[in-house]
Protein backbone atom coordinates (compact mmCIF):
# COMPACT_ATOMS: atom_id res chain seq x y z
CA UNK A 1 0.00 0.00 0.00
CA UNK A 2 1.46 3.36 -1.24
CA UNK A 3 2.84 5.51 1.83
CA UNK A 4 0.81 8.57 3.21
CA UNK A 5 2.07 11.59 2.37
CA UNK A 6 1.16 15.17 4.18
CA UNK A 7 2.20 18.45 3.07
CA UNK A 8 3.02 21.19 5.98
CA UNK A 9 3.43 24.57 5.49
CA UNK A 10 5.78 26.81 7.55
CA UNK A 11 7.42 23.84 8.28
CA UNK A 12 10.99 25.26 8.58
CA UNK A 13 10.39 25.49 12.54
CA UNK A 14 8.11 25.16 15.98
CA UNK A 15 5.20 23.62 15.40
CA UNK A 16 5.51 22.73 11.32
CA UNK A 17 8.25 21.29 11.78
CA UNK A 18 7.68 19.17 15.45
CA UNK A 19 4.83 18.20 12.99
CA UNK A 20 6.64 16.72 10.60
CA UNK A 21 9.17 14.99 12.91
CA UNK A 22 6.49 13.47 14.21
CA UNK A 23 4.85 12.57 11.01
CA UNK A 24 8.01 11.23 10.02
CA UNK A 25 8.65 9.00 13.23
CA UNK A 26 4.98 7.44 12.36
CA UNK A 27 5.95 6.43 8.73
CA UNK A 28 4.05 9.33 6.90
CA UNK A 29 5.71 11.04 4.33
CA UNK A 30 6.65 14.87 4.68
CA UNK A 31 6.20 17.36 2.52
CA UNK A 32 8.31 20.76 3.96
CA UNK A 33 6.94 23.62 2.83
CA UNK A 34 8.19 27.42 4.12
CA UNK A 35 9.60 30.67 2.02
CA UNK A 36 12.82 31.09 4.69
CA UNK A 37 14.72 28.49 2.15
CA UNK A 38 17.86 28.83 3.86
CA UNK A 39 15.75 27.46 7.49
CA UNK A 40 13.96 25.35 5.36
CA UNK A 41 16.96 23.46 3.68
CA UNK A 42 18.48 22.90 6.99
CA UNK A 43 15.29 21.54 8.85
CA UNK A 44 14.12 19.24 6.13
CA UNK A 45 17.80 17.28 5.78
CA UNK A 46 17.20 14.08 6.35
CA UNK A 47 13.28 14.33 7.20
CA UNK A 48 11.60 15.54 3.76
CA UNK A 49 11.24 16.97 0.46
CA UNK A 50 11.82 20.84 1.04
CA UNK A 51 9.60 23.28 -0.98
CA UNK A 52 10.94 26.92 -0.75
CA UNK A 53 7.73 28.40 -1.59
CA UNK A 54 4.92 31.29 -0.39
CA UNK A 55 2.00 30.58 0.27
CA UNK A 56 0.22 33.67 -0.42
CA UNK A 57 1.53 33.21 -4.06
CA UNK A 58 -1.25 32.01 -5.77
CA UNK A 59 1.13 30.43 -8.42
CA UNK A 60 3.71 29.15 -6.05
CA UNK A 61 1.36 27.55 -4.65
CA UNK A 62 0.06 25.64 -7.49
CA UNK A 63 3.82 24.56 -7.94
CA UNK A 64 4.16 23.15 -4.49
CA UNK A 65 0.61 20.76 -5.21
CA UNK A 66 2.74 19.45 -8.51
CA UNK A 67 6.11 19.27 -7.18
CA UNK A 68 4.52 16.78 -4.13
CA UNK A 69 3.02 15.06 -6.73
CA UNK A 70 5.40 14.69 -9.41
CA UNK A 71 7.96 13.31 -6.21
CA UNK A 72 5.33 11.34 -4.27
CA UNK A 73 2.31 10.93 -6.55
CA UNK A 74 -0.56 11.52 -3.76
CA UNK A 75 -1.58 13.85 -0.90
CA UNK A 76 -3.39 12.39 1.78
CA UNK A 77 -3.32 15.41 4.04
CA UNK A 78 -2.58 19.03 4.21
CA UNK A 79 -1.54 20.92 7.05
CA UNK A 80 -1.99 24.61 6.74
CA UNK A 81 0.36 25.86 9.15
CA UNK A 82 2.29 29.29 7.84
CA UNK A 83 1.20 32.36 9.55
CA UNK A 84 2.87 35.63 10.73
CA UNK A 85 2.58 37.29 13.97
CA UNK A 86 2.13 41.10 13.88
CA UNK A 87 0.92 42.69 16.70
CA UNK A 88 0.17 46.02 17.64
CA UNK A 89 -2.68 48.82 18.18
CA UNK A 90 -5.35 49.53 16.32
CA UNK A 91 -4.55 52.83 15.67
CA UNK A 92 -0.84 51.66 14.55
CA UNK A 93 -2.04 48.98 12.10
CA UNK A 94 -2.09 50.49 8.62
CA UNK A 95 -3.67 48.86 6.15
CA UNK A 96 0.03 47.54 4.73
CA UNK A 97 0.36 45.80 8.17
CA UNK A 98 -2.98 44.12 7.97
CA UNK A 99 -3.01 42.61 4.96
CA UNK A 100 0.86 41.07 5.60
CA UNK A 101 -0.73 39.33 7.99
CA UNK A 102 -3.80 38.18 6.08
CA UNK A 103 -2.38 37.13 3.04
CA UNK A 104 -0.03 34.42 4.99
CA UNK A 105 -2.79 33.43 7.40
CA UNK A 106 -6.38 33.76 5.67
CA UNK A 107 -5.49 33.64 2.06
CA UNK A 108 -2.60 30.69 1.88
CA UNK A 109 -5.19 28.25 3.87
CA UNK A 110 -7.60 29.23 1.50
CA UNK A 111 -5.22 28.84 -1.69
CA UNK A 112 -3.66 25.94 -0.40
CA UNK A 113 -6.70 23.96 0.10
CA UNK A 114 -8.24 24.84 -3.10
CA UNK A 115 -5.14 24.15 -4.62
CA UNK A 116 -4.87 20.72 -2.84
CA UNK A 117 -8.91 19.42 -3.31
CA UNK A 118 -8.25 17.44 -6.29
CA UNK A 119 -5.33 15.56 -4.89
CA UNK A 120 -7.46 15.12 -1.51
CA UNK A 121 -10.36 13.96 -3.59
CA UNK A 122 -8.41 11.02 -4.82
CA UNK A 123 -7.06 9.54 -1.32
CA UNK A 124 -10.15 10.67 0.87
CA UNK A 125 -7.82 13.09 2.70
CA UNK A 126 -7.56 15.56 5.48
CA UNK A 127 -6.85 19.36 6.03
CA UNK A 128 -6.06 20.30 9.39
CA UNK A 129 -5.74 24.36 9.67
CA UNK A 130 -3.83 25.99 12.36
CA UNK A 131 -5.52 28.76 13.70
CA UNK A 132 -4.79 30.26 17.55
CA UNK A 133 -6.43 30.93 20.58
CA UNK A 134 -6.19 34.26 19.26
CA UNK A 135 -8.94 33.95 17.45
CA UNK A 136 -11.34 32.31 19.91
CA UNK A 137 -10.79 35.42 22.37
CA UNK A 138 -10.35 38.90 21.66
CA UNK A 139 -6.84 40.47 23.33
CA UNK A 140 -5.14 43.41 23.35
CA UNK A 141 -2.49 44.12 20.36
CA UNK A 142 -4.34 41.30 17.83
CA UNK A 143 -6.67 43.06 15.93
CA UNK A 144 -5.35 42.00 12.19
CA UNK A 145 -3.47 38.30 13.63
CA UNK A 146 -7.07 37.18 16.21
CA UNK A 147 -9.53 38.45 13.35
CA UNK A 148 -7.33 36.33 10.71
CA UNK A 149 -7.19 33.04 13.02
CA UNK A 150 -11.24 33.71 13.53
CA UNK A 151 -11.51 33.87 10.20
CA UNK A 152 -9.44 30.69 9.63
CA UNK A 153 -12.21 28.94 11.74
CA UNK A 154 -14.68 29.58 9.69
CA UNK A 155 -13.28 28.58 6.58
CA UNK A 156 -12.58 25.60 8.20
CA UNK A 157 -16.51 24.38 8.42
CA UNK A 158 -17.26 26.31 5.15
CA UNK A 159 -14.49 23.30 3.77
CA UNK A 160 -16.05 20.41 5.93
CA UNK A 161 -19.46 21.12 4.80
CA UNK A 162 -18.75 21.71 1.22
CA UNK A 163 -15.93 19.01 1.07
CA UNK A 164 -17.43 16.52 3.01
CA UNK A 165 -19.23 14.73 0.14
CA UNK A 166 -15.93 13.63 -1.59
CA UNK A 167 -15.03 12.07 2.05
CA UNK A 168 -12.18 15.20 2.89
CA UNK A 169 -12.72 15.85 6.61
CA UNK A 170 -11.38 19.79 7.49
CA UNK A 171 -10.44 20.45 11.25
CA UNK A 172 -8.61 23.39 12.83
CA UNK A 173 -6.19 23.38 15.67
CA UNK A 174 -5.96 26.43 17.88
CA UNK A 175 -2.92 26.87 19.69
CA UNK A 176 -2.62 28.38 23.14
CA UNK A 177 0.55 29.68 24.92
CA UNK A 178 3.44 27.40 23.69
CA UNK A 179 6.66 27.86 24.98
CA UNK A 180 8.46 28.03 21.58
CA UNK A 181 11.82 29.88 21.13
CA UNK A 182 10.45 33.35 19.72
CA UNK A 183 7.77 33.22 22.20
CA UNK A 184 10.23 32.81 25.47
CA UNK A 185 12.50 35.43 23.66
CA UNK A 186 9.65 38.44 23.46
CA UNK A 187 7.66 37.22 27.25
CA UNK A 188 9.19 38.78 29.79
CA UNK A 189 8.63 37.16 33.05
CA UNK A 190 5.55 38.90 34.40
CA UNK A 191 4.23 37.64 31.17
CA UNK A 192 5.22 34.11 31.77
CA UNK A 193 3.58 34.24 34.96
CA UNK A 194 0.35 35.58 33.75
CA UNK A 195 0.03 32.73 31.82
CA UNK A 196 0.83 30.45 34.01
CA UNK A 197 -1.91 31.58 36.35
CA UNK A 198 -4.64 32.12 33.73
CA UNK A 199 -4.04 28.81 32.42
CA UNK A 200 -5.65 25.57 34.66
CA UNK A 201 -2.63 23.14 33.84
CA UNK A 202 -0.14 26.08 35.21
CA UNK A 203 2.06 25.97 32.28
CA UNK A 204 2.77 26.55 28.64
CA UNK A 205 2.33 23.96 25.68
CA UNK A 206 4.96 22.50 23.89
CA UNK A 207 5.09 22.29 20.08
CA UNK A 208 5.20 18.56 20.27
CA UNK A 209 1.78 18.78 21.81
CA UNK A 210 -0.04 20.96 19.58
CA UNK A 211 1.91 18.48 16.67
CA UNK A 212 0.53 15.26 18.82
CA UNK A 213 -3.33 17.01 18.13
CA UNK A 214 -2.84 17.70 14.15
CA UNK A 215 -1.38 14.16 13.56
CA UNK A 216 -4.07 12.80 15.11
CA UNK A 217 -6.41 14.73 13.20
CA UNK A 218 -4.79 13.84 10.21
CA UNK A 219 -5.20 10.25 10.69
CA UNK A 220 -7.30 7.36 9.83
CA UNK A 221 -7.66 7.30 13.63
CA UNK A 222 -10.29 10.46 13.61
CA UNK A 223 -12.28 9.17 10.50
CA UNK A 224 -15.75 10.48 11.55
CA UNK A 225 -14.50 14.00 13.13
CA UNK A 226 -14.62 16.34 10.89
CA UNK A 227 -15.57 20.81 10.67
CA UNK A 228 -13.94 20.74 14.14
CA UNK A 229 -12.68 23.61 16.29
CA UNK A 230 -9.90 22.39 18.70
CA UNK A 231 -8.13 24.23 21.36
CA UNK A 232 -4.94 22.83 22.58
CA UNK A 233 -4.41 25.49 25.55
CA UNK A 234 -4.14 23.49 28.92
CA UNK A 235 -7.83 24.71 28.96
CA UNK A 236 -7.07 28.54 28.96
CA UNK A 237 -10.55 28.58 26.83
CA UNK A 238 -11.86 27.33 29.99
CA UNK A 239 -11.08 30.15 31.92
CA UNK A 240 -12.14 32.86 29.35
CA UNK A 241 -14.67 34.67 32.14
CA UNK A 242 -13.51 35.22 35.66
CA UNK A 243 -10.20 36.06 37.37
CA UNK A 244 -7.97 33.04 38.32
CA UNK A 245 -7.58 34.49 42.12
CA UNK A 246 -11.55 33.12 41.68
CA UNK A 247 -10.83 28.96 41.42
CA UNK A 248 -8.39 29.54 44.12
Amino acid sequence: MPQKIAIITGAARGIGLATARLMASKDIGVVLVDRDTEELSQAAEGLGLALPYDVSDPDQVDQMIADTLKHHGRIDALINNAGVADFGPIEDTSFARWRRVMETNLDGVFLCSQAATPALKETKGAIVNIASISGLRASTLRVAYGTSKAAVMHLTQQQAAELGEYGIRANCVCPGPVRTKLAMAVHSQDIIDAYHDAIPLNRYGSEEEIAQMITFLASGEASYVSGQVISVDGGFQSTGIGLPALRE
